[in-house]
């Protein structure tokens, strides 16, 4: 779609992988730049260790990023699992869950559409993609482990992993 402006105006955007790669090395987080466009990251969390990939396509002017969880899906439990990613999405405000379909991980998605962003990404903006994606991969990491493992069906295990107590003990 195009809208008629004048687009050689807003300069092409810089890649927002320099500023993923400072914020990463700010948190001493292992991570390899395999190249201008992609960066790995690995970060642990309560449940398991999650694997970060940010890959910038300055064709589109987009950051695609994902965080897929330490685990795999057998092939006898993928039917629940997709139940379970349907149920887990529909809590999502930002990204969704999906399964990798070569390798059966579960990971958390989200693109940001950069193209007219006279600055680019800022900071906050890619601070907040990694702790969003951190946040809902630890909410809902029980709930994959409570399918795949756990043999439950995919409203058992959203509703085993989404219980909340009330009070101490």
């Amino acid at each position: 779609m195009t809208t008629g402006l004048d687009e050689t105006v807003t300069p092409p955007n810089s890649n927002p992988l320099d500023i993923v790669e400072e914020i990463v090395a700010a948190n001493e987080w292992p991570f390899d730049r395999a190249s201008d466009d992609e960066l790995v990251v690995e970060i642990t969390g309560r449940w398991c260790d999650y694997r970060l990939y940010f890959m910038w396509r300055d064709d589109v002017s987009a950051l695609h990023f994902t965080c897929a969880f330490d685990a795999r899906v057998p092939q006898t439990r993928r039917r629940d699992v997709h139940d379970l990613l349907a149920l887990a999405n529909e809590k999502l405000w930002i990204g969704h869950f999906d399964l990798s379909a070569d390798e059966g991980m579960p990971m958390f998605r989200h693109t940001i559409p950069l193209r007219g962003l006279r600055d680019g990404a800022s900071v906050e903006q890619l601070e907040d993609l990694v702790e969003a994606a951190f946040t809902e991969c630890e909410r809902f990491f029980p709930a994959f482990q409570f399918a795949i493992w756990g043999g439950k069906s995919a409203a058992e295990a959203m509703a085993a992993a989404m219980f909340e107590t009330v009070g101490e003990a």
